[in-house]
């Protein structure tokens, strides 16, 4: 049986903090100190994107699994840094608050839902799939392809096959390319954790398995945006 994998995406600006440091407020009722502290290191235009993806994917968190925000605690995991309550960056995830609304599960279980989000052009791309089997894992990427078009890209970002299937293109076909192979690569280093310490030109999507790209009509960006997901067990 193929995991359910919702998507969800926002617009610029999304979700929309209230006039008069709405967006403020929300973080510091709902956020976690690790995050609050992250977001404080920030600049503002910085910090307003960094506070606006995570509520916005705490809610999203909170509205699949039926609890209000606040019953979430935050619970990234990071290859190097491990899990924890300081730790807000790598695969994110939650626990239970308390077993309230948690089915009786035990306070700082993580919650069983599989997370990814992603940014491009102002939108947020959020995905996630519920109860997923053990060792399922899931990321998820979006790109404006405007912003490869630069001199060496392929040099730097794409395998050697990923480059000859670019031979013969020009345009806005070569950057919709570009930008379908750079999210399969994307999501895919978001599944393993690995980011980008593996470097992307030594690893080739065109075929591999668990990766599919995603249609503007699945995930509700605009056209013009590309996106991919990667959802698979370890291999």
């Amino acid at each position: 049986m193929q995991p359910l994998l919702v998507v969800r995406s926002g617009p610029p600006g999304w979700p929309s903090g209230q006039p008069g440091g709405g967006q403020e407020r929300d973080a510091l009722a709902l956020l976690d100190a690790s995050e609050l502290e992250r977001a404080g290191a920030m600049l503002p235009g910085p910090r307003a994107v960094f506070l606006a993806g995570r509520l916005a994917q705490r809610r999203f968190a909170a509205d699949l699994l039926d609890v209000p925000a606040s019953e979430l605690r935050v619970r990234y995991d990071c290859p190097r840094c491990g899990t924890g309550p300081g730790v807000s960056h790598g695969r994110p995830g939650y626990s239970w608050s308390s077993s309230a609304g948690a089915s009786a599960t035990e306070p700082n279980t993580a919650v069983p839902l599989l997370l990814s989000l992603s940014r491009a052009a102002g939108w947020t791309l959020l995905a996630a799939v519920v109860d997923p089997a053990p060792g399922l894992r899931l990321g998820i990427d979006v790109e404006d392809p405007g912003r490869l078009d630069f001199d060496g890209f392929d040099a730097v970002a794409l395998a050697p096959a990923e480059r000859q299937g670019l031979q013969g293109l020009s345009g806005q076909a070569l950057r919709r390319e570009r930008a379908r192979l750079w999210t399969r690569k994307e999501a895919w280093l978001k599944m393993t954790g690995e980011g980008l310490e593996t470097a992307p030109e030594t690893l080739d999507v065109l075929h591999r398995s668990g990766i599919r790209d995603l249609d503007p009509a699945e995930t509700g960006l605009p056209a013009d945006l590309v996106a991919a997901v990667a959802l698979s067990t370890p291999a």
